[in-house]
């Protein structure tokens, strides 16, 4: 039986080689600020507003399954009624427990939607020039020795209306 001789793939590298042997690769966090512009407080009340939007759907939503799903127990139960006798008591403790998983349920969406009321008169009363925090995202650096490593990892990006305005500390 003869075999082909067929040329070997390379294994991939598992370890990425950096430019000098004394330096490690990195991660950290870095925070996204915002420059309130009328732009932005427009984009962002419009955000909050959508939020409390779905969070009322939810609640009807809600409501209309819960009112749907004890309106079915009931009628089972009604034309089960005459064949047992605990079938009434046993419904009831199903209709107990889907209200007050729902109840639990509405109060959860209620809070939500009180904090995103809460975070709308925020935005209502930034003052235009302001730096608000938006959020964080991953970055990775290279560090060697004699860094100092605290100021790498505090860096900060300022955004205007979406657009980099400024990179605040050590890359």
């Amino acid at each position: 039986m003869l075999t082909q001789d067929r040329p070997t793939q390379p294994k991939p590298e598992l370890w990425v080689q950096t430019p000098s042997s004394n330096q490690l690769l990195l991660k950290r966090l870095i925070l996204v600020k915002a420059i309130v512009t009328p732009l932005w407080k427009d984009e962002a009340r419009q955000q909050l507003q959508a939020q409390t939007h779905q969070l009322d759907e939810q609640l009807t939503q809600l409501d209309t399954q819960v009112q749907q799903m004890v309106g079915e127990l009931s009628q089972h139960t009604i034309q089960t009624a005459a064949a047992e006798n605990g079938t009434i008591a046993q419904t009831q403790t199903q209709i107990q427990d889907i209200q007050t998983q729902a109840d639990e349920r509405k109060r959860e969406l209620l809070e939500q939607k009180s904090q995103v009321l809460e975070q709308l008169k925020e935005v209502q009363h930034l003052e235009l020039g302001e730096e608000v925090d938006q959020g964080q995202v991953d970055n990775f650096f290279y560090a060697k020795q004699g860094d100092h490593l605290v100021r790498k990892m505090q860096v900060e990006v300022l955004l205007r209306d979406g657009v980099i305005e400024e990179i605040r500390g050590e890359l």
